[in-house]
């Protein structure tokens, strides 16, 4: 993905709660955005659509969850269903990250984001995370 500046949407999947964050290929930096916490399938779809329409990203990036030994495990079908769901729902290329390690340095993250009183409490993780796996994206293209 070179060439002019593209915004991406960076998700990482949940059963409960879906973490969502922003970012763009100039910077190559991400920022979490909010969290989709519908446990109903279509209104999550609504949410993220809604996320869509307003930030018009060129790219989705999605978490696959993988034991620290690279197998994957129960969440990691759905996290991939999940993408393949994005992709059929808004025609957009969706990439899937190896996510390892990526809550580690979220908590990291969003423990120093409470201290400092620009987050609001444990549900930040899951944004922070969506950044952390969006990040890792970008840190890898060329």
């Amino acid at each position: 993905m070179t060439g002019p500046q593209q915004t991406l949407l960076g998700f990482d999947f949940g059963a409960r709660r879906i973490g969502v964050a922003i970012g763009n290929t100039l910077t190559r930096t991400a920022r979490p955005l909010q969290i989709v916490r519908e446990s109903v399938v279509a209104r999550r779809f609504e949410r993220i659509g809604g996320l869509v329409r307003e930030w018009h990203p060129d790219a989705l990036v999605v978490g696959r969850p993988l034991h620290p030994d690279g197998r994957a495990h129960a969440v990691t079908a759905a996290a991939e269903r999940f993408a393949r769901q994005l992709n059929g729902r808004f025609g957009l290329p969706v990439a899937l990250v190896d996510e390892r390690y990526s809550t580690v340095e979220a908590r990291s993250r969003a423990a120093l984001a409470r201290a400092d009183g620009t987050a609001s409490g444990p549900a930040d993780d899951d944004a922070m995370a969506a950044a952390v796996i969006l990040e890792q994206y970008l840190g890898g293209l060329q």
